[in-house]
Formats: C-alpha cells, structure tokens, sequence
C-alpha cells in the first residue's frame, strides 16, 4: 500500500507555476469520460487556459485551491476547489468545484482526503454552508454520500458527456459549521 497523498493549499504563484501539471489532471479526466464542464478532446491550451483563470480566482481570493500530492515525487494526483464568489446574500456559503482524481492514482483514498480537506478549508473561512453537483450515479455520488453530504435531488440532461450525449447531474450540501 502506498503512502497517503499529501494534501495542500496552493497560492496564486504556485498555482500559476504548476498549471501543466494541472491541465494534464484536468485532460486525463476528461479523456477518461468525466462530465467537468469540458468536451473531449480537450486540447492542452484549453486546459492552461482553465488553470491560468483558477490562479487568477486564488489571487483574487474568490477560491481556495487544494492539490493532492504523491508524497516524495509532488507528482500531482488530483485537485479541488472551494469557491467563495457567491451572491451578497450568501457570504455564508461556498460551492465546491472541480473535484478531479488522475485515473492512475484512484481507488488510493485521493478523492475523499481532498475532500475533507476542502470542508476543513471552508469551516477556517467561515463558511457554514458547502454545495456541489456531480453526475449521477457516478463514483463521486458514492464517495460524497459516504462522507456525509446530503443529496437534494437529480435534475435530469443538466450536461453532456465529454464524448456527446446527455447525462443527469445530482445536488449535494453539506453544512460544516463547528457547531
């Protein structure tokens, strides 16, 4: 067994330098099939150009980016994003984003320590209120809802598949307030 990812806060420079490394995780998932808001195939310029706006948001303070690092190499795994530019009325909330696992490094635990880590981040800015979608009946739908999220409801033909064709998305929330 290997040892358990490192899971980490990148900077707006850090993340600016790291953009290919992300881009890559980003095209591999796409490639692999994931509906992430991109159609397949995703060329590379596309997929900086994705990265270089997060690194903006992070130096805007709009997001909080978290990556998942091979301890030893840094060898990039997966990522997500907490993302805090919401409406005025909601300065309670945050929307988490992106949520993205390289296919080599799945079935390890990446996917569900990036996500504690994201709520853990969320609760330190003060936000008592997460939301994200997924596909429906995906493997992220099974890991948020063995990690405590609250499933809204489905809306059906909400995306395409990056390869065509309509697929259903799944609401979740989960409140994370130290309370």
């Amino acid at each position: 067994m290997s040892d358990p990812p490192l899971i980490r806060v990148l900077s707006a420079e850090e993340a600016k330098q790291r953009v290919d490394a992300l881009a890559e995780v980003l095209m591999d998932c796409v490639e692999g099939g994931a509906s992430v808001s991109f159609m397949a195939p995703l060329s590379a310029e596309r997929a900086r150009a994705f990265w270089q706006g997060v690194a903006a948001g992070v130096a805007a303070g709009d997001r909080i980016l978290l990556v998942a690092e091979e301890p030893g190499s840094g060898e990039l795994l997966g990522t997500v994003q907490v993302v805090f530019a919401q409406p005025e009325n909601q300065p309670h909330r945050a929307d988490i984003a992106k949520m993205l696992v390289h296919r080599r490094a799945r079935r390890r635990g990446v996917g569900a320590a990036l996500m504690r880590e994201a709520e853990a981040a969320a609760r330190r800015a003060g936000k008592t209120v997460l939301v994200l979608d997924t596909v429906t009946g995906g493997d992220a739908e099974r890991l948020y809802t063995r990690l405590g999220w609250k499933r809204c409801g489905v809306i059906p033909n909400y995306a395409l598949w990056p390869k065509g064709g309509f697929c259903d998305t799944t609401v979740f929330y989960k409140e994370v307030s130290d309370a």
